[in-house]
């Protein structure tokens, strides 16, 4: 999307990518950690990305203060959190609350892929959507089935059409979690799927707000430009949204004269106030959230995380912006994190990156007889 034209009235004051990283790593609870509970805090960052199972305990672990994995689980077993897919199309993990909203909002992008699904609409063109639905609800909401299980039935109904094909319109029609053990920290299981309306005894917002969406973003990711809030929800024609909130926005410009909507009382830290270092899971979604993201990530590093292998690393923040990648490796009792910093760290960084190691060990390998932090070669030399 092109930069927003100016608009007559006194100017707006800009903010440099680095204000920009410092607010955003204020609202996502990363500056500092929160002593806050796990609910609390994923309904205020507006859910989690979580296409890897353990992902989710990561990001917690990351901004949270005493966060344990049994914390999260027990929010999953419980049914107040669930796996669903909602923004961009992908799983999030979202609070029960949340999922009777942002589920009927997104579904404009489900909708689309059906139309435009180079694997999946073509082979759907003669399918009846509208009976699939009838045919899929029950067979969801009788137990939940993996997709193979769901294709089998339903290719039952329509044996002409591939199973995978018929799951894959099942999963964009109607609202389905993934249920435990899927997503509990050291479980494993295939993902089984049924109704977000009977698996919380509930039913979805029959007219969610855009608006109410739009703000709670701007708290959990702003101050963000449209196209920022395009990027973090999978949905397009959001200017028409944010036109009737623009007086009770604030207005920034970025660097490149891009304007910037923000609330009207959010914080703004001052751009030298210490960021610790972090390190976070692949898909993390202050990473994937704005259609600029200098503000977290440079262009060239951006570059350097996108791998061949279509498997996103996990990033490593130092000073506010991803400085690395990392991963833990175990072997024969000991687990270590191996860091691949993207550039030389000095002393005092390295010291901090290794002592924010030992407790992800801590956290995430607490059975090992041994810890381990292991930096490579810099990229940069």
């Amino acid at each position: 999307m092109p930069n927003s034209p100016r608009t007559s009235g006194p100017a707006r004051a800009t903010l440099s990518a680095r204000e920009l990283g410092r607010a955003t790593l204020e609202r996502q609870f990363l500056l500092r950690r929160r002593d806050v509970n796990a609910l609390t805090a994923i309904e205020h960052l507006v859910g989690l990305e979580a296409q890897a199972p353990s992902s989710a305990y990561y990001q917690l672990w990351s901004r949270l203060a005493g966060f344990t994995p049994d914390e999260l689980a027990g929010l999953l077993l419980d049914r107040k959190v669930v796996r669903i897919v909602v923004m961009r199309g992908t799983i999030h993990l979202v609070s029960a609350a949340d999922c009777a909203t942002l589920r009927p909002l997104t579904q404009v992008i489900m909708d689309r892929d059906l139309r435009t699904n180079m694997l999946h609409a073509k082979p759907l063109a003669d399918v009846d959507l509208d009976r699939l639905v009838e045919v899929a609800r029950p067979l969801l909401e009788q137990e939940p089935r993996t997709n193979a299980e769901l294709g089998t039935l339903l290719a039952e109904h329509w044996p002409t059409c591939g199973p995978g094909h018929l799951a894959h319109a099942a999963r964009d029609l109607l609202p389905l979690v993934q249920v435990p053990p899927r997503g509990v920290w050291g479980q494993r299981g295939q993902p089984r799927l049924t109704t977000a309306e009977s698996w919380l005894g509930r039913g979805l917002d029959p007219q969610p707000a855009p608006a109410t969406m739009v703000l709670r973003y701007l708290g959990a990711f702003g101050p963000a430009s449209v196209a920022d809030m395009q990027t973090w929800s999978g949905l397009t024609r959001l200017r028409e949204v944010v036109e009737p909130l623009r007086a009770s926005l604030r207005s920034f410009d970025d660097d490149n004269g891009t304007q910037l909507f923000d609330l009207p009382d959010a914080e703004l830290p001052a751009p030298d106030v210490p960021a610790p270092p972090r390190f976070l899971p692949d898909f993390d979604n202050v990473l994937r959230s704005h259609a600029d993201r200098t503000r977290i990530i440079s262009d060239v590093d951006r570059k350097r995380m996108n791998t061949r292998n279509g498997v996103t690393p996990n990033a490593l923040l130092v000073d506010g912006t991803v400085a690395g990648m990392w991963r833990i490796i175990r072997a024969r009792g000991t687990a270590t994190v191996a860091i691949t910093p993207f550039r030389r760290l000095d002393s005092a960084a390295r010291d901090a990156v290794a002592d924010e190691a030992e407790r992800l060990l801590a956290f995430a390998a607490a059975d090992a007889s041994s810890h381990d932090v292991q930096f490579g070669v810099s990229v940069d030399g």
